[in-house]
C-alpha cells in the first residue's frame, strides 16, 4: 500500500478515537460541576463556560509553535506530544474536586491540545492543492464520526458507572491513538529546496494580517467557532429543560450526536464542491445555511425539534473546516505550511475561547435560547467579511509576504 494512503488511513483511526473520547465528556461538564458542592444554576453556567473555553487558551498561544517546529521536524512528533499529553490532562481530571483544580487542568491540557488540527496539517501538507478538500473532507468524516458516537457513549458511561471512570477510559482510548501513531505512522519528510525562501516569523504575522482573503478567512475562522462553541456547554442544560427525563447526559449525546451526523453525511460532499467551484464560494453558501439552521433551535418546545434542528446545523457548519483548512493550503508557500495551519488553528481556538464565555455571560441574562439568536447572527457577519475579500482584486499571499519580508529589511 502506498505509504500515504496508509499514513492517511492511520490518521483518520486516530482522529475517530482522539475526537469520539474528547467529546464522551463534554455533554456532562455541567452536571460533573455539580458534583463539586450545592451551586447555584447561574454558577454552574458560569463556570460551565470558562472550564470549557479554558483548554483553548493556552491552545491559542502555542498552535503557531508548534507549527514552526513541524515546519522543520516534522509533524509526527506534535502528534505524540498531543496525544500523550490529552491523556494524560483528561485522566487528572476525573480526580479533582473543586471548579478550580477542574478549570487548571483544562488550562495544561491546552498546551497540548491539538492533536486533530495538526492531523489535518499533516494530510494538507502531503496532498496536492487541487484536491484537499475533498481529501481534508474525508479526514474531517474520521473525527465527525468519533464525534457522532462519542457523546451518546460518554453519556451512557456516565450515567452507568459515573464521571471518574469516563475520564479513565477517554485517557486510557487516546493513550491508544497515540501509541498507533508512534509505531505505525511512517511520516516522509517533505524535501524543501534551499533555494526556497525563508520567510521571518514577524513577516509571516504581519502578512497574516495584511494579506486581505487570508486576513478574512482567519476572521470568519473565529466566528464559525464562536458561533458553534457559544452553546455546546449549555447544551445539556437546555436539553433538562425541553425533558422530564432522568437520562439527561444520554439524551445529551444524542442532541451532540445530531450535529456530528450531518456533519458526516456532508463533509467529504462540501470539500469536493470546494475543490470543483472554489473555497470562497462554497463557504459563502455553508455560512448562510447555518444561520438559516440555528435560529429556529431558539424557539423548540420538544426535544426532538432540536435533534432535527442541530443535524440540520451540523450539515452546514460540518464543511466549513475543510474548506477553510484547503483554502490556507492553497495560499501558503510549502516552507511555512506547519506555521500558517498553527496561525489559523488559533484563530479557531480563539473562537473556542470566546465562545463558551460569550454564550455563558448571555445565557445568564438572557436565557440559553437567547444564545442561539445572538450567536446566528455572527455567520451573517462572517458572510459579509467574506463578501467583501471577494470582491476586491486577488493578492498573491507568497508574493506579498516577500513584500512584507522585503521591507522589513529595507
Amino acid at each position: 500500500m502506498d505509504v500515504d494512503k496508509r499514513n492517511f488511513i492511520i490518521i483518520w483511526i486516530c482522529n475517530f478515537l482522539v475526537a469520539g473520547t474528547t467529546t464522551m465528556i463534554m455533554p456532562f461538564l455541567s452536571l460533573y460541576i455539580e458534583t463539586f458542592g450545592d451551586h447555584s444554576p447561574a454558577y454552574v453556567q458560569k463556570w460551565s463556560g470558562l472550564i470549557f473555553g479554558a483548554t483553548f487558551i493556552t491552545a491559542f498561544l502555542m498552535s503557531p509553535i508548534w507549527g514552526r517546529i513541524a515546519d522543520k521536524h516534522g509533524f509526527k512528533p506534535i502528534l505524540l506530544i498531543n496525544g500523550f499529553g490529552i491523556a494524560t490532562s483528561i485522566f487528572l481530571m476525573g480526580f479533582v474536586h473543586s471548579v478550580e483544580a477542574f478549570f487548571i487542568l483544562r488550562l495544561l491540557m491546552g498546551v497540548v491540545t491539538g492533536f486533530i488540527p495538526t492531523s489535518l496539517a499533516f494530510i494538507s501538507a502531503h496532498t496536492a492543492k487541487s484536491e484537499a478538500g475533498k481529501m481534508l473532507g474525508t479526514l474531517q468524516m474520521g473525527s465527525v464520526t468519533g464525534m457522532l458516537f462519542g457523546p451518546i457513549f460518554g453519556g451512557l458511561l456516565a450515567d452507568a458507572f459515573g464521571f471518574k471512570y469516563t475520564f479513565i477510559i477517554t485517557a486510557a482510548s487516546i493513550t491508544l491513538a497515540a501509541f498507533i501513531i508512534l509505531f505505525a505512522l511512517k511520516e516522509q519528510i517533505i524535501v524543501k529546496s534551499t533555494k526556497l525562501v525563508q520567510y521571518s516569523r514577524k513577516a509571516i504575522l504581519s502578512g497574516l494580517l495584511h494579506h486581505r482573503l487570508m486576513l478574512n478567512v482567519m476572521i470568519v475562522t473565529t466566528l464559525i467557532q464562536i458561533g458553534n462553541f457559544s452553546v455546546q456547554p449549555l447544551l445539556s442544560l437546555y436539553v433538562s429543560e425541553l425533558t422530564d427525563s432522568n437520562d439527561v447526559a444520554f439524551l445529551a449525546g444524542v442532541t451532540f450526536s445530531a450535529a456530528g451526523l450531518g456533519n458526516l453525511l456532508f463533509a467529504r460532499k462540501w470539500g469536493q464542491l470546494g475543490d470543483d467551484l472554489g473555497y470562497e464560494k462554497v463557504l459563502s453558501i455553508l455560512l448562510l445555511l447555518s444561520f438559516i439552521f440555528i435560529i429556529p433551535q431558539a424557539f423548540v418546545t420538544e426535544l426532538w425539534q432540536l435533534i432535527v434542528c442541530r443535524l440540520l446545523f451540523g450539515i452546514a457548519v460540518g464543511g466549513m473546516i475543510p474548506i477553510t483548512t484547503a483554502l490556507v493550503r492553497r495560499e501558503a508557500p510549502i516552507q511555512i505550511q506547519g506555521e500558517v495551519m498553527g496561525y489559523n488553528t488559533s484563530f479557531r481556538f480563539l473562537g473556542n475561547i470566546i465562545g463558551p464565555i460569550f454564550g455563558g455571560i448571555i445565557s445568564g441574562f438572557i436565557g440559553i435560547s437567547s444564545v442561539f439568536i445572538v450567536t446566528a447572527s455572527l455567520f451573517l457577519v462572517g458572510f459579509a467579511f467574506l463578501y467583501y475579500a471577494r470582491r476586491k482584486p486577488v493578492q498573491d499571499f507568497e508574493d506579498f509576504l516577500a513584500s512584507v519580508d522585503q521591507n522589513g529589511k529595507s
